[in-house]
Protein backbone atom coordinates (compact mmCIF):
# COMPACT_ATOMS: atom_id res chain seq x y z
CA UNK A 1 0.00 0.00 0.00
CA UNK A 2 1.62 3.40 -1.01
CA UNK A 3 1.25 6.29 1.85
CA UNK A 4 -0.81 8.99 1.41
CA UNK A 5 0.99 11.73 -1.44
CA UNK A 6 -0.22 14.55 -0.04
CA UNK A 7 1.76 16.30 3.11
CA UNK A 8 4.52 18.81 3.29
CA UNK A 9 6.24 18.19 6.55
CA UNK A 10 5.52 21.60 8.85
CA UNK A 11 4.29 22.96 5.29
CA UNK A 12 1.19 23.01 3.78
CA UNK A 13 -1.22 20.29 3.35
CA UNK A 14 -2.04 19.27 -0.28
CA UNK A 15 -4.91 17.33 -1.55
CA UNK A 16 -3.06 16.59 -5.65
CA UNK A 17 -5.40 14.91 -8.09
CA UNK A 18 -5.25 14.37 -11.41
CA UNK A 19 -8.33 14.42 -13.77
CA UNK A 20 -6.47 14.71 -16.81
CA UNK A 21 -4.18 12.61 -19.02
CA UNK A 22 -0.92 14.32 -19.46
CA UNK A 23 2.55 13.63 -18.86
CA UNK A 24 4.08 17.12 -17.31
CA UNK A 25 1.70 18.20 -14.57
CA UNK A 26 3.19 19.49 -11.43
CA UNK A 27 4.93 16.96 -8.56
CA UNK A 28 3.43 16.96 -5.49
CA UNK A 29 6.86 18.98 -3.99
CA UNK A 30 6.81 21.47 -7.02
CA UNK A 31 2.81 22.63 -5.45
CA UNK A 32 4.12 22.02 -2.24
CA UNK A 33 7.22 24.06 -2.73
CA UNK A 34 4.87 26.84 -4.17
CA UNK A 35 2.15 27.31 -1.94
CA UNK A 36 4.31 27.22 1.07
CA UNK A 37 5.91 30.19 -0.72
CA UNK A 38 2.50 31.72 -0.62
CA UNK A 39 1.70 31.09 2.76
CA UNK A 40 5.47 31.89 4.25
CA UNK A 41 3.62 35.67 3.73
CA UNK A 42 0.94 34.53 5.97
CA UNK A 43 2.39 32.36 8.91
CA UNK A 44 -1.66 32.06 10.44
CA UNK A 45 -1.98 30.02 7.26
CA UNK A 46 0.93 27.60 7.73
CA UNK A 47 -0.35 23.92 7.59
CA UNK A 48 -3.11 24.56 5.71
CA UNK A 49 -4.91 22.21 3.25
CA UNK A 50 -6.16 22.52 -0.26
CA UNK A 51 -6.89 20.73 -3.28
CA UNK A 52 -5.32 21.42 -6.31
CA UNK A 53 -7.19 19.69 -8.99
CA UNK A 54 -5.84 19.41 -12.94
CA UNK A 55 -8.42 18.70 -15.04
CA UNK A 56 -9.71 18.87 -18.78
CA UNK A 57 -11.21 21.83 -20.46
CA UNK A 58 -14.31 20.17 -20.30
CA UNK A 59 -14.11 20.65 -16.80
CA UNK A 60 -12.94 23.54 -16.76
CA UNK A 61 -15.46 24.95 -18.66
CA UNK A 62 -18.50 23.63 -16.96
CA UNK A 63 -17.60 25.03 -13.24
CA UNK A 64 -16.30 28.40 -14.85
CA UNK A 65 -19.77 28.64 -16.35
CA UNK A 66 -21.94 27.45 -13.11
CA UNK A 67 -19.95 29.05 -10.55
CA UNK A 68 -18.41 32.68 -12.62
CA UNK A 69 -21.11 32.66 -15.76
CA UNK A 70 -18.14 32.52 -18.19
CA UNK A 71 -18.80 29.71 -20.98
CA UNK A 72 -15.41 28.85 -21.48
CA UNK A 73 -12.39 26.66 -20.59
CA UNK A 74 -9.73 29.06 -18.27
CA UNK A 75 -6.03 28.69 -16.58
CA UNK A 76 -7.03 28.48 -12.76
CA UNK A 77 -9.99 28.57 -10.89
CA UNK A 78 -9.98 29.30 -6.88
CA UNK A 79 -13.10 27.44 -4.52
CA UNK A 80 -12.42 29.12 -0.97
CA UNK A 81 -13.45 27.48 2.22
CA UNK A 82 -15.97 29.23 4.27
CA UNK A 83 -16.12 27.13 7.77
CA UNK A 84 -19.20 27.03 9.63
CA UNK A 85 -19.24 29.66 12.37
CA UNK A 86 -17.61 28.61 15.60
CA UNK A 87 -15.95 25.64 13.29
CA UNK A 88 -11.74 26.17 13.06
CA UNK A 89 -10.70 23.82 10.12
CA UNK A 90 -7.24 25.08 8.54
CA UNK A 91 -9.11 24.10 5.00
CA UNK A 92 -8.30 27.05 2.78
CA UNK A 93 -9.86 25.57 -1.06
CA UNK A 94 -9.73 24.21 -3.98
CA UNK A 95 -7.59 24.91 -7.05
CA UNK A 96 -8.70 23.97 -10.29
CA UNK A 97 -6.11 23.91 -13.12
CA UNK A 98 -6.83 23.39 -16.42
CA UNK A 99 -3.76 21.23 -18.23
CA UNK A 100 -4.64 22.54 -21.62
CA UNK A 101 -4.92 26.11 -21.10
CA UNK A 102 -2.37 26.49 -18.88
CA UNK A 103 -0.29 24.71 -21.80
CA UNK A 104 -1.61 26.82 -24.64
CA UNK A 105 -0.93 30.00 -22.89
CA UNK A 106 3.11 29.06 -21.99
CA UNK A 107 3.67 28.19 -25.02
CA UNK A 108 1.91 31.60 -26.67
CA UNK A 109 3.24 33.88 -23.84
CA UNK A 110 7.08 31.76 -24.52
CA UNK A 111 7.44 30.86 -20.71
CA UNK A 112 8.63 27.39 -19.52
CA UNK A 113 5.67 25.21 -19.01
CA UNK A 114 6.68 24.79 -14.83
CA UNK A 115 7.21 28.20 -14.65
CA UNK A 116 3.55 29.21 -15.74
CA UNK A 117 2.61 26.29 -13.53
CA UNK A 118 4.16 28.03 -10.43
CA UNK A 119 2.65 31.22 -11.31
CA UNK A 120 -0.80 29.70 -11.80
CA UNK A 121 -0.69 27.90 -8.24
CA UNK A 122 0.94 30.85 -7.15
CA UNK A 123 -2.47 33.08 -8.62
CA UNK A 124 -4.95 30.71 -7.15
CA UNK A 125 -3.36 30.33 -3.51
CA UNK A 126 -3.11 34.10 -3.43
CA UNK A 127 -7.10 34.28 -4.23
CA UNK A 128 -7.97 31.34 -1.68
CA UNK A 129 -6.24 34.21 1.14
CA UNK A 130 -8.47 36.55 -0.37
CA UNK A 131 -6.69 38.70 -3.15
CA UNK A 132 -8.46 39.72 -5.85
CA UNK A 133 -7.48 41.78 -9.02
CA UNK A 134 -10.95 43.37 -9.91
CA UNK A 135 -9.83 46.90 -8.84
CA UNK A 136 -6.55 48.54 -10.16
CA UNK A 137 -4.99 49.05 -6.95
CA UNK A 138 -5.80 45.31 -5.64
CA UNK A 139 -4.42 44.21 -9.24
CA UNK A 140 -1.60 46.35 -8.49
CA UNK A 141 -0.84 44.28 -5.33
CA UNK A 142 -1.13 40.97 -5.87
CA UNK A 143 0.41 40.92 -8.82
CA UNK A 144 3.27 42.42 -7.47
CA UNK A 145 3.17 39.22 -4.50
CA UNK A 146 2.92 37.34 -6.86
CA UNK A 147 5.96 38.86 -8.48
CA UNK A 148 8.11 38.47 -5.39
CA UNK A 149 7.33 34.99 -4.59
CA UNK A 150 7.70 33.80 -8.28
CA UNK A 151 11.20 35.70 -7.58
CA UNK A 152 12.09 33.61 -4.86
CA UNK A 153 11.86 30.79 -6.72
CA UNK A 154 14.00 32.36 -9.60
CA UNK A 155 11.56 33.15 -11.77
CA UNK A 156 10.90 35.92 -13.82
CA UNK A 157 8.08 38.52 -13.48
CA UNK A 158 5.27 36.96 -14.95
CA UNK A 159 3.70 40.06 -16.96
CA UNK A 160 6.79 41.33 -18.05
CA UNK A 161 5.57 39.72 -21.64
CA UNK A 162 2.12 40.84 -20.93
CA UNK A 163 1.08 37.52 -19.65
Amino acid sequence: MTPPDHQAPHGAIIDRQVAVEAEALPSQAALERWVDGVLARHPSQAGAELTVRFVTPDESQTLNRDYRGRDKSTNVLSFPFEAPPGIPLELLGDLVICHAVVNDEACHQRKALDEHYAHMVVHGTLHLLGYDHIEDDEADNMEQLERDILAGFGISDPYASGG
